[in-house]
C-alpha cells in the first residue's frame, strides 16, 4: 500500500469531478508528498497550484474547494489550505493500520512496483580497462551501478547489467608487452620493467601460464604473432581477475561486451559511420581550437566530424584521427548504436569523475543513433578518499602502485564497503574512513542499520522468554489486533514505514540509490528511538507480559520494521544479520 499514490489518485479523481475540463497532462503534474514540517499534517499536495491558472482561478479558491471535498473523506481527519494554495491532510488512524497489514501481506514485495512496465534498461558500469585488478577508484562506480540495477529491477524494469571491456587500443598492447616480460621471467630471464609498462605482480601467474602452455616457443615467433597470442591469454586472465574482484562485493554482470568486436574491416564502426553518412550526420570540416590551446598545439585540418551539436553537444566531434584510425568517440557511437539495435531504449552509463566531459557527447550519440527514440542518463561517481580516524590512510599495496578493491573489502568487509559508498550522493566526493566503519556505534551507519534488524530479532527472543505460550508465528502475527496500535509514538513509526514505497519510486525515477541508504538509516533511527522510549516509559515497551494482545500487535509492528529493513538492505546488496557480535 502506497499512501501517497493512493491519495494522489484520490486528488486527481476529485479534480476530474470538480473541474472536468482539467486534462490528463495537468493531473500528471500533481504531487502528493510529506509536508516539510510534520506538524502541518501527514500529506501535502500542490494540486490547486497546478490547475488554478489553466482554470482561470485563484489557487487558494481551488484549494478551498478541494479541502471541502476531502472534509467528507472518512480517511481524513483534518484538511487545511496553507500558503499560496498547498493542501495539507491529516489521516485517520485506520489508514496506518492498513499500511501494517499490507506490509505483512506483501512481505518482500512491499515497495516493489510496476513503474518500469517491463521496459528494458541497459546499465553499463565499471567498464575499467582490463589491465589489472579492480582498484579502489573503480569500487564506488561498481557498487553504485549494481545497486541502481537492483533498484530498477525492483521497480519493474527488465535490467541488463553490462560491462564494456576496453580491450582495444595502445594500453592493451602495453599490457601484452608487460606480460611477455613476465613470460620471459618465468623462463628464467632477469627482467626490468620499463617505465610505462604494468609492473604489478598480478601478471606473474599469467607469465607462468604462458610458459606452461608454450614452453619457450614464443621466443622464436615473430613479435606480432607472439604478442597476439599473449594478448588473448592475458585479456582472458585479467577479465577473470576482474570478475573475481567484483564477486567479493557480490557484483555480477549479465553482459561483457568486447570493444574489439567493433573494430576491423566491415565491423560495427564501419557500418555505423556508413549509416551516419546516409542520415547526413557526418560531414568533412574544420574545428575551432579548444579554449586555451595555442596554434602550435592544435592541428588545423579538414576531418570527418559528427554533427554532435545537432543533438545537444557543445561542439561537433572528430571520428577519424590524422593517422586514419578511429577516435574513441567513433567506437562509442558504434557501441551505443549496438545497444539500441539490441532493443534498449533506456540506457544508463556509470562513469568516473574523470569522464564528466563525456556526458553531452554520449547523450548526443544516443539520440543520433536511435533517431531520438532512446534516452541516455550518465551518472558520474566522484572520487573517494581513503581515511583513518580523519587522516589520509595509505594501505599496504599488493598490486604495483594500486590500492585494490580486494584490499578494501578484505579490510572492512563487503557490507560496510557497499553501504558506506552508497551513503552519499554519487556526484559528491566522499571520505571513506576505515576506523569509522569498524566501530560498533551509532556513528557507523551500516552498523546502526544492521543493529536495528538484529534488535528486531532480539525483541522476539524477549517475547519468547517472557510469554512462552504466545504464538509468534507469521500466521499469528498476521491476525494480530493491529487496531491496538494507537499511541503517537507507534503511529510515527508506522508513518516512516509508509514512506518506503514512495522512496523506492522516487529513487528509481531519479536514478539515485543513495535515497535507499538514507531511508533505511532513518527507519533504523526511528526504531531505535521508539525502543529507547520504552526504557523510560513501561507503557511503550514492545513486550508486556501482562497484555499478550498488545504485545502481539506491537510485535507485528516490529516485524514490519524488520521486513522493510530487509527489503531496503536487499536493494543495497547488504546483509541483514539476526545478531551482531
Amino acid at each position: 500500500m502506497d499512501v501517497f499514490a493512493l491519495f494522489a489518485a484520490r486528488v486527481s479523481n476529485a479534480l476530474s469531478v470538480l473541474y472536468p475540463e482539467v486534462g490528463a497532462d495537468l493531473l500528471a503534474r500533481i504531487v502528493v508528498e510529506p509536508p516539510r514540517d510534520s506538524a502541518h499534517g501527514d500529506l501535502s499536495t500542490n494540486a490547486a497550484m497546478v490547475v488554478a491558472k489553466p482554470l482561470g482561478k485563484n489557487p487558494r479558491e481551488v484549494a478551498t474547494t478541494l479541502a471541502e471535498h476531502f472534509g467528507k473523506d472518512p480517511d481524513v481527519t483534518a484538511v487545511e489550505v496553507a500558503g499560496p494554495g498547498f493542501i495539507n491532510f491529516r489521516l485517520a488512524t485506520p489508514i496506518w493500520h492498513q499500511v501494517l497489514r499490507s506490509i505483512a501481506q506483501q512481505g518482500d514485495d512491499y515497495g516493489r512496483s510496476t513503474l518500469g512496465q517491463g521496459e528494458a534498461v541497459n546499465i553499463e558500469y565499471v567498464s575499467a580497462n582490463p589491465t589489472g585488478p579492480m582498484h579502489v577508484g573503480h569500487t564506488r562506480g561498481a557498487v553504485f551501478g549494481d545497486t541502481l540495477a537492483a533498484l530498477m529491477a525492483y521497480s519493474g524494469y527488465e535490467v541488463a547489467r553490462e560491462y564494456y571491456i576496453n580491450d582495444a587500443g595502445s594500453q592493451i598492447d602495453t599490457l601484452a608487452r608487460s606480460t611477455f616480460l613476465r613470460y620471459r621471467e618465468a623462463l628464467g630471464e632477469t627482467i626490468e620493467i620499463p617505465p610505462g609498462f604494468y609492473p604489478g605482480d598480478y601478471l606473474i601467474p599469467v607469465g607462468q601460464a604462458l610458459k606452461e602452455e608454450f614452453g619457450d616457443s614464443l621466443l622464436s615467433k615473430p613479435e606480432p604473432e607472439a604478442l597476439a597470442l599473449v594478448k588473448d591469454r592475458v585479456l582472458a586472465a585479467m577479465l577473470e581477475l576482474i570478475k573475481a574482484d567484483l564477486a567479493k562485493l557480490n557484483i555480477h554482470h549479465d553482459v561483457f561486451f568486447s570493444e574489439r568486436t567493433l573494430h576491423g574491416q566491415g565491423g560495427a564502426i564501419d557500418t555505423t559511420l556508413d549509416w551516419l553518412r546516409q542520415e547526413g550526420m557526418i560531414y568533412e570540416g574544420r574545428l575551432e581550437p579548444p579554449k586555451g590551446k595555442t596554434p602550435d598545439e592544435w592541428e588545423d585540418r579538414e576531418q570527418t566530424l559528427f554533427r554532435a551539436t545537432d543533438y545537444g553537444d557543445d561542439v561537433d566531434r572528430p571520428l577519424i584521427k590524422s593517422d586514419g584510425s578511429y577516435t574513441y568517440f567513433a567506437a562509442d557511437i558504434a557501441y551505443h548504436r549496438n545497444k539500441f539495435l539490441r532493443g534498449f531504449k533506456h540506457m544508463i552509463n556509470v562513469l568516473g569523475a574523470d569522464h564528466s566531459g563525456y556526458v553531452k557527447r554520449l547523450q548526443a550519440a544516443t539520440k543520433a543513433v536511435s533517431l531520438n527514440a532512446a534516452d541516455m542518463d550518465v551518472r558520474i561517481c566522484q572520487l573517494v578518499r581513503l581515511m583513518k580516524n580523519g587522516e589520509p590512510f595509505k594501505m599496504s599495496k599488493r598490486s604495483g602502485d594500486l590500492v585494490t578493491l580486494a584490499d578494501v573489502v578484505d579490510e572492512v568487509g563487503a557490507d560496510a564497503t557497499r553501504f558506506m559508498l552508497l551513503f552519499r550522493r554519487n556526484d559528491a566526493a566522499m571520505d571513506f574512513d576505515f576506523a569509522l566503519v569498524k566501530e560498533q556505534t551509532r556513528d557507523n551507519p551500516v552498523f546502526y542499520v544492521q543493529y536495528a534488524h538484529a534488535r528486531a530479532y532480539s525483541i522476539f527472543k524477549t517475547a519468547n522468554r517472557d510469554l512462552p505460550a504466545l504464538d509468534l508465528s507469521p500466521e499469528a502475527l498476521a491476525k494480530a489486533e493491529i487496531e491496538l496500535i494507537q499511541t503517537p509514538e507507534e503511529l510515527d513509526l508506522v508513518r516512516v514505514l509508509a514512506a518506503w514505497p514512495r522512496t523506492v519510486t522516487a529513487a528509481a525515477v531519479a536514478h539515485e540509490p543513495h535515497r535507499i541508504a538514507f531511508y533505511v538509516h532513518d527507519l533504523a533511527g526511528a526504531f531505535h528511538s521508539f525502543w529507547a522510549k520504552g526504557k523510560d516509559d513501561v507503557s511503550l515497551r514492545f513486550v508486556n507480559a501482562d497484555d499478550p494482545k498488545l504485545t502481539l500487535a506491537r510485535l507485528a509492528l516490529v516485524d514490519a520494521v524488520r521486513q522493510v529493513l530487509v527489503n531496503g538492505l536487499a536493494i543495497l546488496g547488504v546483509s541483514a544479520p539476526t545478531e551482531l557480535s
